[in-house]
């Protein structure tokens, strides 16, 4: 059997809570289905090797993601990349993932197209991701403030998408009604939704403050 990278062991450990037992489920499934598979990290990622790519895992702040080297080969409707990495969209739980038999069954085609030496499917021509669509609700709230609609609309498409996929993930209408809230909020102001995160350009970090962080000022 092969030896496990501990830096797959430093990655999980360092991931959401949420995330964990996502990743030690999937790193669980590839070893069972593949003995000889190896471990590294690539781009920042666990990937996984059996003569080449074969496949990777990752974790981000709300949603893990696993996809294939010969994604299109091996899962049908694969590519779903307007809603994350990989073939399998958003994982939130154990449970968004096919039964561990499909799994392990995933895992030993892409093996198999390893061993035959298949070329992966390369789209041609540069992808388009999805249109950005504005929900019912949030576009409502944005009418109602001028300033908020304005701002969203001068944001770059990567922004407005966030603003869109955070408001699209909360759960409870409530959490919605949040969300929808703080993101008009910000946008009166023209703030992408972690503006506190950014850097300001061309100034010099205030003294007294960290490193990453953003002082707010009194309105």
């Amino acid at each position: 059997m092969i030896e496990k990278d501990v830096r797959l062991d430093a990655y999980i450990a360092r991931s959401a809570p949420f995330a964990q037992p996502i990743l030690k489920y999937l790193r669980s499934a590839v070893h069972e289905a593949c003995p000889d598979v190896e471990e590294t990290i690539k781009w920042g990622m666990p990937f996984f090797m059996y003569k080449g790519l074969l496949c990777n895992m990752s974790a981000f702040k709300e949603h893990c993601a696993f996809g294939f080297y010969h994604g299109e080969h091996i899962v049908v409707g694969a590519g779903r990349s307007d809603r994350a990495m990989g073939q399998f969209g958003r994982i939130t739980h154990v449970t968004d993932l096919p039964s561990r038999r499909e799994l392990l069954a995933y895992v030993r085609k892409a093996m198999g197209l390893k061993d035959a030496e298949v070329k992966p499917v390369r789209r041609s021509g540069p992808q388009r991701k999805a249109a950005l669509v504005v929900p019912d609700d949030f576009a409502a709230a944005l009418r109602e403030t001028s300033r908020a609609q304005a701002g969203f609309e001068t944001l770059s498409p990567s922004h407005r998408r966030e603003y869109l996929q955070w408001i699209g993930e909360a759960k409870r209408a409530e959490t919605r009604s949040r969300r929808i809230a703080t993101a008009v909020a910000y946008l009166r102001e023209g703030k992408p939704l972690n503006w506190q995160y950014m850097k300001p350009r061309g100034s010099a970090r205030a003294p007294g403050t960290r490193a990453g962080s953003v002082a707010q000022g009194t309105r």
